[in-house]
């Protein structure tokens, strides 16, 4: 049996409640799929599309009325991760259950803990809610102190910070239920980032890479492995080009020169495959694994997915 952590995009989820509902679906056969293999399985997800939809409603309904409040970006996250657990709780119970499985499947709540130093803070760059016009994006700047930045030639967008995660409050929870064969949905969206300052935790306005919060939580969950589900069956060389190129596995030296030579795109491939970086170094028995979604059995059982472990020193 092996510990898998494993980390599914926020845009695998769809782009709305109703989406949701029916992308869920083979989510869940993926998790039951490594779940009837007789794995230990942690899920952490992505919620780029789903509290952008919460944040910005919320700020289109104070633009009507003022009496209408608007909602800060922590508290934004915690809905998001509250919604899509209830629909993956429901989506993974009763593929279980069609497979005559007995597990129960709780979504934590999760509070990530960064670092009020980290250099993110003083240079934003994860955009989040809707397109606005240059002369709302000047009234945003000056009312709201946003920061707003042309994006894609669609308009402006504002951006936050993007730290690291360096805890998670509340990984006693998660051991506690992991340990008693419970099936835990947790660091949706990467978690609600928080500073701690004496005895509280305050929640910032920052996404955290929900690839390097899967990465924090399978390392403190000391798991055996981390697994990314995406888009694609393996990560690629040169990818869109005519002579991009399958890669089936990767070691950390082969990262760093494929990183060096700017081979992953920063939007998309290059935090997922630096947070595997940060999970399998200097632990030569752990692996990741980077592999599309509906492939996920496939990819444990080394038939597709990019493998990626420390080197062979």
């Amino acid at each position: 049996m092996k510990k898998i952590v494993v980390a599914l995009g926020g845009n695998a989820l769809g782009n709305n409640p109703k989406e949701q509902l029916e992308q869920v679906k083979h989510a869940a056969k993926a998790i039951v799929d490594l779940v009837s293999e007789g794995n230990e399985v942690i899920i952490a997800h992505g919620n780029g599309p789903q509290v952008g939809m919460i944040n910005s409603a919320f700020a289109e309904s104070h633009l009507v009325d003022v009496n209408n409040p608007e909602m800060p970006f922590p508290e934004s996250g915690a809905m998001s991760q509250g919604y899509i657990g209830y629909h993956l709780q429901n989506a993974i119970t009763t593929e279980l259950k069609n497979k005559k499985l007995t597990k129960n499947v709780a979504t934590i709540i999760t509070q990530v803990v960064v670092d009020k130093e980290d250099q993110a803070f003083k240079n934003p760059t994860k955009p989040i809610g809707n397109f606005v016009n240059l002369e709302t994006a000047k009234t945003l700047e000056k009312e709201k102190q946003y920061i707003m930045v042309e994006d894609a030639n669609r308009g402006y967008r504002r951006v936050v910070p993007s730290p690291k995660p360096k805890g998670i409050v509340e990984i006693d929870i998660i051991k506690t239920l992991v340990e008693a064969n419970h099936l835990v949905i947790t660091v949706g969206g990467g978690g609600i980032p928080v500073i701690q300052e004496d005895n509280k935790y305050i929640g910032v306005p920052a996404v955290i890479d929900k690839d390097f919060a899967s990465a924090k939580l399978a390392d403190l969950l000391d798991s055996d492995m981390l697994i990314i589900l995406t888009a694609v069956s393996k990560v690629k060389l040169n990818f869109g080009k005519p002579y991009e190129k399958d890669l089936s596995t990767l070691t950390i030296s082969e990262i760093d020169d494929h990183i060096a030579n700017n081979e992953f795109s920063p939007g998309s491939m290059l935090p997922k495959i630096e947070a595997c970086r940060t999970f399998v170094k200097g632990n030569k028995k752990r692996v990741a694994l980077i592999a599309a979604l509906e492939e996920a059995k496939e990819a444990l059982l080394g038939k597709t997915g990019t493998r990626i472990t420390g080197d062979n020193k």
